[in-house]
């Protein structure tokens, strides 16, 4: 999981006026009026003329949030950070004295993830390595039973909408409630991490359709899992993988969920930020709470610079999982262009030279010339 924006992680911060509940306990009333709220809303041209498979989707701790509110650790990063503590201390893998000064940074430090990196590195071997560790252990007991937790999957459904018709995911998340509903949905889901790099040049040149990457791990495999680039160092080294991962970001248009600052993620920066030069033209969007405007229209406009879109689901977080499937709705409506392709093989089209031989036929010729294609793609008769 990486940071979000803040106003992204307000998952337990209520509507204004609307008392806070879970997804599962909203009344027809409420669901309406938040539908409402979103059928008045516009979408930017640009993004729902997207084709599916020219999308990739960035999944951060928003979706995860929306997904499964009864788990704490799922709602923020911060939460997660807290959450880990907690289970280090019952689990008696971290000192007492460790245990309080950790949280005192948790409640102190702005950058979180320093915050997680010392935590990790606390509880893993003082050589370095980040296997053994109890840090996976801490998570385990978190994230345990994660399919139970399911509560609202409206965010789950749309995504895999989307990677039906050709959309790629990655995640910063270590849970893996994506592939745990794509499974119950019957779909072949297959959870990936950068340390296996045949898998991740399969999967950037879209040979695994329901692959999600975990860019930072899963928690259930601690060969994967690593938090800062220098675990990295065979991926990032390694100029064919960096290649391909790099000419994504070029190509694609990456849909940031649940994310807002990503882009200070360290391991995302490696991946993709470094190296790929002229990011001003490229296009990529960002969903993100509008709560205050101040802050909305200055991160806009930084956003920008990045050639990043940032886009407003609402001013509650309970707007994000309709906005999320409203705007899956569109995208997926857009004509694929290999139908276009095929009416293309002549300027009337194939629908219109069936109407040009029954209108022949109407007229009393009862052997209508044959329609031909000249050499220039000209209809002829």
């Amino acid at each position: 999981m990486t940071p979000n924006y803040a106003s992204v992680n307000a998952a337990s911060q209520a509507c204004p006026s609307v008392e806070p509940r879970k997804g599962s306990e909203m009344d027809s009333s409420e669901r309406s009026t938040i539908r409402s709220e979103q059928k008045s809303r516009k979408f930017l041209k640009s993004l729902i003329r997207k084709q599916p498979r020219d999308l990739l989707l960035v999944i951060g701790t928003g979706v995860s949030a929306a997904v499964a509110p009864g788990i704490p650790a799922l709602c923020s990063w911060r939460s997660c950070i807290e959450a880990v503590i907690e289970a280090a201390e019952q689990l008696e893998v971290l000192h007492p004295g460790d245990v309080a000064e950790f949280r005192k940074k948790v409640i102190k430090d702005r950058d979180l993830l320093v915050v997680a990196h010392d935590l990790i590195r606390k509880m893993s071997p003082r050589t370095g390595d980040t296997k053994p560790n109890f840090f996976q252990d801490c998570l385990m007991e978190v994230f345990d039973n994660l399919e139970q937790h399911i509560q609202n999957p409206v965010v789950l459904q749309s995504i895999l909408r989307l990677m039906e018709r050709g959309t790629m995911v990655l995640t910063t998340n270590y849970d893996n409630l994506l592939e745990i509903f794509g499974q119950q949905q019957g779909k072949p889901m297959e959870s990936l991490d950068l340390k296996d790099k045949d898998k991740v040049l399969q999967w950037a040149r879209g040979h695994i359709k329901y692959g999600v990457l975990h860019i930072h791990g899963l928690y259930t495999d601690p060969c994967g899992m690593v938090l800062d680039p220098s675990g990295y160092k065979d991926v990032t080294q390694d100029p064919e993988v960096m290649e391909v991962l790099q000419n994504l970001y070029r190509t694609k248009s990456f849909l940031f969920l649940g994310c807002g600052e990503t882009l200070r993620d360290q391991i995302f920066q490696a991946l993709f930020l470094y190296t790929v030069k002229n990011k001003v033209d490229l296009e990529h969007y960002m969903l993100v709470l509008k709560e205050n405007e101040d802050h909305f229209f200055k991160l806009q406009a930084d956003m920008l610079l990045h050639g990043i879109k940032v886009v407003s689901y609402g001013d509650c977080f309970k707007q994000f999982p309709e906005y999320v499937q409203d705007l899956t709705a569109q995208i997926c409506k857009q004509r694929s262009p290999d139908a276009d392709r095929v009416d293309s093989t002549t300027l009337l089209g194939t629908s219109c030279v069936d109407c040009a031989k029954r209108k022949l036929g109407e007229n009393g010729t009862d052997s209508p010339k044959r329609i031909k294609q000249s050499d220039n793609g000209i209809p002829t008769i």
